[in-house]
Parts: structure tokens; sequence; C-alpha cells
């Protein structure tokens, strides 16, 4: 029997003048580098967790290698349970609210820009567990029943 596993995600809020800060994945599914076979939507930065690290150092190194910003004394805020026909995975929301850098475009074949966006205007199409996590993170919840959404629904 073909046992598929789950895997651990997360997604870092980073808040600056009221707005946050997203990247848009690479168009190509291929390149876009998500499991859950998603491109060109709108996510926060993070990534898998590496096998050893801590939530905390996972976000410090996702962020950094995503955007050249480096998070410090990162926060957990939520956890969520997604899945869909390709991937499970749980994601742990995290928050910074001190960092130092600029975000800068570091792996362009994942991620094709960085915006800043207000979090009453938060642009589409959108990648299912980011706006999960800023889902919880604008109703102050820490966990909001969700486990599937399947592609085109």
């Amino acid at each position: 029997m073909d046992k598929k596993k789950v895997g651990a995600g997360i997604g870092v809020i980073l808040i600056k003048n009221g707005k946050v800060l997203l990247g848009r994945r690479h168009p190509d599914p291929d390149k876009a580098d998500s499991s859950f076979r998603s491109s060109g939507e709108w996510c926060l930065p993070g990534g898998k967790l590496d096998f050893g690290e801590t939530l905390e150092e996972g976000a410090i190194r996702e962020v950094k290698e995503e955007t050249g910003i480096t998070i410090i004394d990162p926060k957990v805020i939520s956890v969520h349970n997604f899945k869909n026909e390709f991937a499970h995975f749980v994601t742990v929301g995290m928050t910074a609210k001190k960092w130092k850098g600029e975000e800068k475009v570091m792996e362009p074949d994942e991620i094709t820009e960085w915006e800043w966006f207000s979090l009453d205007k938060l642009p589409h199409p959108r990648y299912f567990p980011s706006f999960g996590v800023l889902e919880n993170y604008l109703k102050k919840k820490f966990y909001i029943k969700k486990q599937t959404f399947l592609k085109g629904k």
C-alpha cells in the first residue's frame, strides 16, 4: 500500500505600515515549488520545515532564502491543516515584528516579485495556505478548522 506523508510548512506574516509582504509564485507550477501545485498566486514568505529544525529556525531560514530579510524572534500565531488532491500539510503561521533588510527577489524561479499590500485590499489569486494564516491573524484565532481545498474550487 502506497502511504502518503503529511508535510510541515511555515507561513510568516511581516507587517510594515499596516501592509503585509506577499510574493507572487511563478506562473509555471513546476517552478513555483509548491507541493500543492499552486502557481501564479500570492503567498506569504515561508516554506517547508527541514528535518531537525525548530519552527523559529525554519521561519528565519525560509524568509532569508526567499526575501533576503533576516527576521528576529519569530512567534507562532496559528496552526492549520491544509490538503488538496496533491498534498497534505500542517502549516504553522508565524509573525515577526522585527527584521533587518529590505525585500528582494532571491529565488526568481520560485517567486517572481514581492509587494506590500494593505490588509483590507489583499490580492488575487491567493495561495490558500498563506491566506488561511492571514485569515487567522485577522480574526485573532489560533485555529480555524479547514482541511480540503480542491483545485478549481
